[in-house]
């Protein structure tokens, strides 16, 4: 049948831009990234979806898609609720982020110039979000780890950069609470400025004991974090 001869067969056809599930999802999201909502909170189905206006099966999928991002967990006769990170968690994360890291820091010489571009423009992202005061507390934690990826990324190895990537995922919510802790911005872009001058000046020692200092500094500011929400 041709167009002519009536409407087009996918004149029906429409996509709504956000759907209602992504909604959702966003606006958990937001609570946990703003501490609305700690670690280890239930999520329960029918108080979200009273709260939200939504049904169970909309909350259902959103709380899905905060599982499959290393945001949320479904544990056992409990349901699911807000990712919680024990301290043996934290030390292993940030000890195998290091590892990838510092791999990536010490190829810098070898890395080909558009993943040393990626370094820069990350951090200079970062720099940009941080002059402005409209960013959101997980803006500001997303662009701060798009620097750390990208110095994961210069090991050239696409099974290190998904291992980094799924090791950020189980720490950016405990990171998110560390950033709005220190309410450090500025700091922050001064610290990742150094990492990256070092390693523009071919001083890649120094640049592995930066990136050994901050992430350090991290790890025992997470640490300290999950104390005093256990205390």
């Amino acid at each position: 049948m041709s167009d002519s001869a009536g409407s087009s067969p996918f004149a029906t056809l429409s996509l709504d831009p956000v759907s209602t599930v992504d909604r959702v999802a966003e606006e958990l999201r937001r609570s946990l990234f703003e501490g609305e909502l700690g670690p280890g909170t239930a999520l329960r189905e029918v108080a979200l979806a009273d709260a939200l206006g939504v049904s169970r099966s909309t909350v259902r999928e959103a709380l899905g898609m905060l599982v499959a991002e290393g945001l949320a967990d479904r544990v056992p006769n409990k349901g699911t609720q807000v990712r919680r990170l024990d301290p043996d968690q934290v030390r292993d994360v940030c000890q195998a982020r290091m590892v990838i890291e510092a791999a990536g820091v010490r190829r810098w010489n070898e890395a080909d110039e558009t993943l040393r571009s990626d370094v820069r423009r990350a951090l200079e992202a970062f720099s940009d979000l941080t002059h402005g005061d409209a960013y959101t507390a997980a803006e500001f934690t997303a662009a701060h780890l798009a620097i750390h990826r990208a110095l994961s990324a210069l090991t050239g190895s696409e099974r290190l950069v998904a291992v980094a990537e799924s090791l950020h995922a189980e720490v950016r919510l405990a990171l998110a609470h560390v950033d709005r802790a220190r309410g450090n911005a500025t700091e922050q872009v001064h610290s990742h400025a150094d990492l990256l001058s070092l390693l523009e000046k071919n001083d890649l020692d120094a640049a592995a004991d930066e990136l050994a200092e901050h992430l350090g500094g991290a790890e025992e500011s997470m640490l300290e974090a999950i104390g005093q929400r256990s205390s």
